[in-house]
């Protein structure tokens, strides 16, 4: 004999990092769980909960408010990583004009009274001296950066990379490279234009950073 469908029970669990609520119901001769409300995180209990020791391998950002898992990077990816800072850095030293930032450096790209705030961190990113004067913060910093820079694995979801793309230019990014170890090509965003760039092609800084230039193929000679 099929049982009635009973009122909903209504209970907290914790999914992952993010605490939903929960209504519980028979329906149909089963339990059914339904998320009815679900707990966002601010940047900075987010930024306190990546510190603690039991969090310390793993790379996670905010992203409007639910915490979610990034994939770690292969040895591919830190050669292209490596080969690409380091002309920058040489670069930004020579002209003494900012700073060239690498490692998954964690900017706080949005903020939301309701607590759906967004923290990404960055392969590399280049902050002028003008946008951030004097020493860095130990925090999360609450500026985006004027060059963005992002080198793709497989594994990355290319929502994603679009979602994120978005984030920085709605934050005040003035140029973001996707760079893509598999196709050996580089994807050149602005706020209006997006070129995809291959092995033959000159990567320049625009008007960011003038008169940087690299072959496209020598972001790729070491990977």
């Amino acid at each position: 004999e099929r049982l009635p469908d009973f009122e909903a029970i209504y209970f907290r669990r914790r999914i992952g990092y993010n605490e939903v609520a929960l209504a519980s119901q028979w329906r149909d001769g089963k339990v059914v769980d339904m998320i009815v409300e679900k707990q966002f995180i601010s940047a900075e209990a987010f930024y306190d909960i990546i510190q603690r020791p039991e969090h310390a391998d793993r790379r996670v950002e905010l992203v409007e408010g639910e915490i979610v898992d990034m994939p770690l990077p292969n040895p591919i990816h830190a050669a292209v990583l490596t080969s690409l800072s380091t002309a920058l850095n040489v670069f930004v030293k020579l002209q003494g004009q900012g700073r060239v930032l690498t490692g998954d450096v964690a900017f706080i790209l949005e903020q939301n009274p309701e607590g759906r705030d967004t923290l990404r961190g960055l392969d590399i990113a280049y902050i002028s001296t003008e946008r951030l004067p004097g020493s860095l913060p130990r925090k999360p910093l609450l500026v985006a950066p004027e060059l963005a820079v992002e080198v793709i694995s497989l594994s990355n979801k290319a929502e994603d990379i679009e979602k994120k793309t978005q984030q920085l230019l709605k934050a005040g990014t003035a140029l973001i490279w996707i760079v893509y170890p598999d196709l050996q090509s580089v994807a050149v965003h602005t706020s209006d234009t997006a070129v995809r760039l291959s092995q033959s092609d000159m990567l320049t800084g625009g008007e960011v950073l003038p008169n940087f230039a690299i072959p496209v193929r020598e972001i790729f000679a070491d990977a």
